[in-house]
């Protein structure tokens, strides 16, 4: 009986992860919530096989084409180095295809880290995203590039978070 129950709650999460992911604005907003609960194979279902990412205008690092366990390796190395993080999207404009989608929105990243200085790093920009429709009419994430304005805060809890992960 308990095997059963088990197998009907992760079909379930399974089924309503899947209905999250029905519009492309959803798609963005489970990244992101996901992220910030570092549900990494919710993160993994947000994004399609290769994704461009652009982080550029803020690293000054070129773009790339990752696969989706690279970019968690990625954010596996610095948020969960954090006491807490927080994305806040906003202000989503959708230009969505029968199989297409572009997804612009602003975004806040803040970043807490309880030390003996500054505890808050806040990252703000804005996102340009492209998506794809799959066969079973969920939206995946081919594209997603960071267009940076400003940060505030402690600059220096990124190589805290990080030196705290070792």
């Amino acid at each position: 009986m308990k095997t059963v129950l088990i197998s009907m709650a992760i079909m379930l999460t399974y089924q309503v992860n899947a209905q999250l992911m029905k519009t492309p604005e959803s798609t963005v907003t489970q990244l992101f919530v996901a992220t910030d609960e570092q549900n990494w194979p919710d993160v993994q279902q947000a994004f399609a096989n290769k994704v461009l990412l652009d982080y550029s205008s803020m690293s000054g690092n070129p773009s790339s084409t990752l696969s989706p366990n690279e970019i968690i390796t990625a954010w596996k190395s610095l948020l969960p180095g954090f006491d807490f993080t927080h994305h806040q999207i906003g202000n989503i404009i959708v230009d969505e295809n029968q199989h297409t989608a572009s997804l612009f929105c602003y975004g806040t990243a803040s970043h807490y880290l309880d030390n003996e200085g500054e505890n808050l790093w806040l990252v703000v920009g804005t996102y340009d995203f492209k998506l794809k429709k799959t066969e079973d009419g969920n939206w995946e994430i081919t594209s997603m590039k960071f267009n940076f304005k400003f940060q505030d805060g402690n600059k220096n809890l990124p190589a805290m978070a990080m030196e705290k992960l070792k």
